[in-house]
């Protein structure tokens, strides 16, 4: 077992872990809240002075940064090891400054999962597409986040041949 895997096996080490990752330190982003199936998960930026922009609010790649990672870690901590998963593409829209804490929540359904496994059930990739809204405290829009992640089953490969049996083929 790798540490990934504890950790994506833990919510509460989880939530820590990340909170704690440098780059989100640096940028003011906090896990706030993991679901125990890991299908939930909640972060927030808070405004501060390294995280902001000429104008005063906040820096367009830190409200990135906070939707960066967790659709694909979501999708591997439910799918497990036999599957490849990471983000494919992404794309932000802007929609007003955004000032003070803002929040980002990230929520994968059962519907979600089943339709990635089944997609990718014989070795096609998959492209899910999710939109996350970045919302100030009252709840008005600061960003839209468009995340595509790609899905795919791994091959196995086959067990290598035992060498007497490809000695006895030989001598035939």
């Amino acid at each position: 077992m790798q540490i990934g895997d504890v950790i994506l096996s833990n919510p509460t080490l989880f939530r820590r872990v990340m909170s704690l990752y440098p780059p989100y330190v640096g940028a003011g982003i906090r896990v706030t809240r993991v679901s125990d199936n890991f299908r939930e998960i909640d972060v927030e930026l808070r405004l501060g002075k390294l995280n902001r922009n000429a104008m005063g609010t906040h820096f367009g790649g830190s409200l990135y940064a906070m939707t960066d990672p967790f659709y694909a870690l979501m999708y591997i901590a439910n799918l497990g090891p036999r599957y490849n998963i990471w983000d494919y593409g992404a794309k932000i829209e802007f929609k007003r400054p955004g000032t003070g804490i803002v929040h980002a929540q990230f929520r994968l359904s059962g519907e979600d999962i089943d339709l990635a496994r089944q997609s990718a059930r014989d070795g096609t990739k998959y492209l899910p597409v999710h939109h996350i809204d970045i919302c100030d405290s009252h709840r008005e829009r600061v960003a839209v986040v468009e995340k595509q992640i790609y899905i795919r089953k791994k091959h196995l490969k086959p067990a290598p041949a035992r060498a007497t049996a490809s000695i006895k083929a030989a001598n035939g």
